[in-house]
């Protein structure tokens, strides 16, 4: 059943890589958080939030009856002097072989090198043969580990725009992780994505999305980390995303992975009990619910 396949992320509780991003709540309080508002599995989140070492890791969303679905990773691929396998390899190791319905996903950013999302070199030919070239073998390397790559576009990396998703489709095999919000903001439209390229849809966030928000950091208006403070992201069914529309095209499609349910947050402190991202994160898997229902 597909609402066996939709999970969620730290992010959606404010754990977030990125330094400085705001207050992180503890594994213990998000882990139940996430069971108690129906999600089935969780992305690890950023790098040592939950523990390194695939057992301990494995024991702890076992004790909480989530499944593992994989995680970010950001990568440096555009740099012809940089070799980004080694970093990828290490990743690939914390996240060992674990039970999971539909097997690992390795979610990579093409990231510029810095911290945040807020500002991003241009590449150029050089840049893009390196790109191309560094995901295909990070997915041939992904997948003789029995794991998944997937290629997030994502705001503030070397790969957000509507152009550059479509180098990406033209010039390597990866997949991508179709993320609603984030495509949206980059100024593709993530429902004519999902209708055209299913086969090419190796992994979803679902986000939906303040479109006036959206603009505004698309043409430089606000940045990234003041949208999300701002609210640039919506319980699924009160913003401008067609998630209905772009769930029933991926599974019309033959899509057969995981629905994370992703609104990137951020905190300034600890949410009393029973109150904070929890809310969101439950009249989103409602909405959901109702869809498929």
């Amino acid at each position: 059943m597909i609402q066996d396949r939709v999970a969620g992320a730290p992010i959606s509780w404010g754990v977030c890589e990125v330094p400085g991003w705001g207050h992180r709540m503890e594994p213990a309080r998000v882990l139940a958080e996430m069971r108690a508002a129906g999600l089935a599995a969780t992305e690890f989140g950023p790098d040592g939030y939950l523990p390194r070492g695939p057992a301990e890791r494995s024991a702890l969303l076992d004790g909480h009856g989530l499944r593992p679905v994989g995680g970010f990773v950001p990568a440096v691929l555009h740099d012809p002097g940089h070799d980004p396998l080694p970093g990828v390899h290490a990743a690939l190791d914390r996240f060992g072989v674990e039970r999971s319905r539909t097997g690992l996903v390795l979610v990579l950013a093409a990231v510029h090198g810095g911290d945040g999302y807020d500002a991003r070199p241009g590449l150029d030919a050089s840049g893009w043969a390196a790109l191309l070239a560094n995901l295909d073998r990070i997915a041939a390397q992904a997948a003789s580990r029995g794991v998944r790559a997937t290629l997030h576009p994502h705001v503030g990396t070397m790969v957000e725009r509507p152009d550059e998703i479509q180098r990406v489709l033209d010039g390597c095999g990866v997949q991508l992780c179709l993320d609603t919000g984030h495509l949206l903001i980059g100024g593709t439209d993530p429902g004519e994505l999902a209708a055209a390229f299913p086969d090419r849809t190796g992994h979803v966030h679902l986000k939906d999305v303040d479109a006036a928000l959206a603009g505004k950091v698309r043409t430089g208006g606000t940045t990234y980390t003041e949208a999300v403070r701002g609210g640039l992201y919506r319980p699924l069914g009160t913003g401008d995303v067609n998630v209905a529309g772009i769930v029933f095209s991926l599974e019309n499609g033959g899509y057969d992975g995981w629905y994370v349910l992703e609104q990137d947050t951020a905190l300034d402190g600890e949410p009393p009990p029973g109150s904070g991202p929890v809310n969101d994160v439950r009249a989103s898997v409602a909405f959901l619910s109702g869809l498929l229902a």
